[in-house]
């Protein structure tokens, strides 16, 4: 039998399962529609990394991140008499929502309120274009209906990032509110993002079939700067719409072992926790992880709270992800 040489750096030593991810950037944050291209391709060179079920045409999920489109949602919303504030002063929830007509409207309705009581100013809804002969048997039995609100910033938000922090105050409040008055769980009920700066596609499709079934992502108007994919080969949760990545941060390719431990010490932490951005708010968001998250989706909730909360992205990720030290005696005494 013929031996494999190395090629380049490749190493098949090294080789293991995990999911398949990658990101796209212009490094001048130049927006253009040839990053959204690259990283759906290279997505589809990743299918071989995505878990498939029993059903061939049934995947564990796959989807994609990018900066908010505002030229693509300035017309799509203008067609439904939709009209957008200036790039900045909106955001977008992509959710997904119940098949049941009478269970999403209440949903709707909690959307709706809690956006106004919490004194910003709530647009409208777009049923996002589907093509529902894309996803193999199992996922279409799970499909939800999925639809984009529009949240319209309020006259005393002075900055984008004042804003962001009050959509993500809304979501966790329409979150426990869901959860404690309609008892609906992550299955009938998700939000992927929401947020006046990204947004993400995603669902339990294998990868070449995302931009079948989101035509949006074939529209010449998405364009970004940046994109993020995945691919996902679910380890430690079964595949669902809701557990497909992007999350709202993150993807990740590698399985958390110690999820339990991590998930005690961030319910005993919430007793404590305060933020000069959220004041008593910050109660009202409680708990930060939900029963039934997966380990990435709790990763992504609490890097996401600590960045909220007001470290950078680099710092939130360093605390999430600490270099070793219990064994590194040359590891200098403050940062131990």
């Amino acid at each position: 039998m013929k031996e494999n040489k190395n090629k380049g750096l490749y190493n098949p030593d090294f080789e293991h399962d995990a999911c398949g991810i990658a990101f796209v950037a212009d490094i001048k944050n130049r927006k253009s529609r040839n990053i959204i291209d690259l990283a759906l391709k290279a997505q589809e060179n990743l299918d071989h990394r995505g878990a498939v079920g029993a059903d061939p045409e049934t995947g564990d999920g796959a989807g994609i991140l990018f900066q908010m489109p505002d030229k693509f949602f300035r017309r799509v919303f203008s067609e439904i008499d939709i009209e957008l504030p200036e790039y900045g002063k909106y955001g977008i929830g992509f959710m997904f929502l119940p098949q049941d007509s009478v269970t999403r409207k209440a949903v709707e309705n909690i959307v709706e309120k809690i956006i106004v009581d919490e004194g910003q100013n709530f647009l409208g809804w777009r049923d996002v274009p589907v093509n529902n002969k894309v996803p193999g048997k199992g996922a279409k039995f799970l499909v939800p209906f999925i639809r984009q609100c529009v949240i319209g910033a309020s006259s005393d938000m002075k900055t984008q990032l004042d804003f962001e922090r009050r959509l993500y105050l809304i979501r966790r409040v329409i979150d426990q509110r869901i959860r404690l008055e309609l008892k609906l769980d992550r299955k009938n009920y998700y939000v992927p993002s929401f947020s006046s700066r990204t947004i993400v596609y995603k669902g339990m499709l294998l990868a070449y079939q995302l931009a079948k079934f989101y035509p949006d992502l074939k529209d010449k108007d998405i364009e970004s700067s940046l994109a993020m994919v995945h691919t996902r080969f679910s380890t430690n949760t079964l595949p669902s719409w809701e557990l497909a990545h992007p999350y709202r941060y993150i993807v990740h390719n590698g399985e958390i072992n110690t999820v339990r431990g991590n998930k005690n010490w961030m319910a005993t932490r919430q007793a404590v926790m305060n933020s000069p951005h959220f004041g008593r708010d910050l109660k009202r968001m409680l708990p930060i992880i939900m029963e039934g998250q997966s380990d990435s989706a709790t990763f992504d909730s609490v890097l996401e709270l600590l960045v909220m909360g007001g470290r950078s992205l680099p710092h939130a990720m360093m605390m999430m992800i600490p270099e070793a030290w219990s064994k590194n005696d040359l590891m200098d005494p403050e940062l131990r």
